[in-house]
């Protein structure tokens, strides 16, 4: 199992940089052609909620976005430290009308994620949250001797 880990800074022009590396790794993990579009898609969604996440509260930790390379699938990890609320409740430190517009904004780029990925995993806690990605993989073609 090979495991590549990206962090950056918490800025919206690192995000493409992030699609471009999990394209790149995807493919030389065996993920299939067709599905590259979908890879960068979702990464790029999961990584620009994850920057809108900490830059709206304050954190200037960096976003970690982790590319497992198994042996019949491919998965990335976008992990966040912003804290989350419980179902029903507000992250601590929100308003009301902060809690109702970041709530919506992070359903919608979940509901992008979830359309373009079969295989998804949302956690979140108070201390942060993650969204896990997985696409199968082809291995790779053997030379007939």
């Amino acid at each position: 199992m090979a495991t590549v880990e990206l962090r950056f800074s918490a800025l919206p022009e690192h995000v493409r940089t992030a699609r471009l590396v999990a394209a790149a790794v995807a493919r030389r993990a065996g993920v299939d052609e067709a599905v590259l579009d979908e890879v960068r898609l979702a990464v790029g969604e999961a990584c620009s909620r994850a920057v809108g996440l900490h830059q709206n509260g304050g954190i200037s930790a960096p976003v970690k976005v982790l590319l497992i390379e198994e042996e019949k699938q491919f998965s990335i990890e976008v992990g966040d430290e912003a804290p989350h609320a419980a179902p029903g409740g507000r992250a601590p430190g929100d308003g009301p009308a902060e809690a109702d517009a970041e709530t919506e904004e992070d359903e919608m780029g979940l509901a992008v994620i979830s359309g373009l990925v079969d295989d998804v995993e949302v956690s979140a806690g108070e201390h942060g949250g993650s969204i896990r990605m997985r696409w199968p993989t082809t291995p790779p073609a053997t030379l007939l001797a």
